[in-house]
């Protein structure tokens, strides 16, 4: 594992936020359960806390504790080849600085091997939410990350890997509703 990703972890667990190389674009995270730094995000941002947050995580059982699934709905997840963020019965468990005003969580199991190595170092999922300020073109690169954020991101994970810039699909587990 690469030393990059070591700092952007103990910098999670300490309460920071990076920005970070997802399937699609560059997002932003933190911890979930970190009130402060996902205030923050949304601070930078400008975004509003009602929206809610996608948390994504490189196995389903990370992202367990925030979550009411049907094992068919497990499935549903689990055999989706691209990849697909869901709308999903959130647990009591889940902060409402994450769910904002809505019943149900956003979630996404990521096959990035930065997303893997990151969740696996801090045993749990990580906030996602596209590097760039409400309304702008998201960030495909850590470079257009750092010219939205400049230093009110705590570190920048670098990553070569070219990005589709296309926001990956939301879908609502129990309808099958594409809303995005």
């Amino acid at each position: 594992m690469n030393s990059q990703i070591k700092q952007a972890a103990e910098i999670i667990c300490n309460g920071g936020i990076i920005s970070y190389p997802t399937e699609s674009v560059f997002g932003l995270g933190c911890d979930p359960l970190s009130e402060a730094a996902v205030n923050r995000i949304l601070q930078l941002k400008q975004r509003t806390i009602d929206k809610g947050l996608i948390i994504i995580a490189g196995t389903l059982e990370q992202l367990s504790p925030y979550i009411r699934i049907t094992h068919e709905e497990e499935q549903k997840i689990l055999n989706e080849a691209s990849p697909t963020t869901w709308l999903v019965k959130k647990s009591a468990f889940t902060p409402g600085w994450i769910s904002g005003k809505h019943r149900k969580v956003a979630i996404r199991i990521s096959h990035h091997p930065v997303i893997i190595d990151l969740c696996q170092l801090i045993n749990h999922p990580l906030v996602s939410t596209s590097a760039n300020l409400s309304g702008e073109a998201p960030a495909i690169n850590s470079q257009q990350s750092q010219n939205y954020f400049l230093n009110k991101v705590d570190f920048y994970l670098e990553d070569s890997t070219r990005l589709t810039g296309k926001p990956t699909q939301i879908r609502d587990i129990e309808t099958d509703a594409i809303i995005r």
